[in-house]
């Protein structure tokens, strides 16, 4: 389904590590399972306006990108800043099971959610053998 190591994922984070101005680094924290026949994502973007969104798959390659913005004006005198602001990116490397052709994606209160449907040649099937006299058995299959 969705494949457990991410060599991107490390980098990501030590990039935004180094490259913002937050003691705290940005995340995209995610939740994955599978539901009946789909694959089902869950990513807490809180603060972020759904316009700010941007979904790509390439290659069995998904990738989300958001924006959140700082919500006070230039001339505000800031007295603490620890909520993570910037661009966030995640990848997530879907296996060849999954119909990256439709997927449907929602947001609500701050939750993106994916649903990515098990492809149908991925489904278990049932198959049809003859036996040598002729007769139909059938398989689990």
């Amino acid at each position: 389904m969705l494949m457990r190591t991410d060599p991107f994922r490390e980098l990501d984070r030590l990039a935004q590590q180094v490259f913002t101005n937050s003691a705290q680094p940005a995340t995209m924290p995610l939740d994955a399972y599978r539901a009946g026949d789909d694959f089902v994502v869950h990513f807490d973007l809180p603060g972020v306006d759904p316009e700010a969104i941007e979904l790509d798959v390439e290659r069995n390659v998904l990738t989300v990108r958001a924006e959140r913005r700082f919500p006070a004006s230039e001339d505000a005198d800031v007295l603490v800043a620890e909520r993570p602001t910037g661009t966030f990116t995640r990848r997530l490397f879907l296996g060849d099971t999954l119909d990256t052709e439709r997927i449907d994606a929602s947001y609500d209160t701050g939750v993106l959610t994916l649903r990515i449907p098990v492809a149908e040649a991925a489904k278990p099937r049932r198959i049809q053998i003859t036996g040598g006299d002729g007769g139909r058995k059938q398989l689990s299959g």
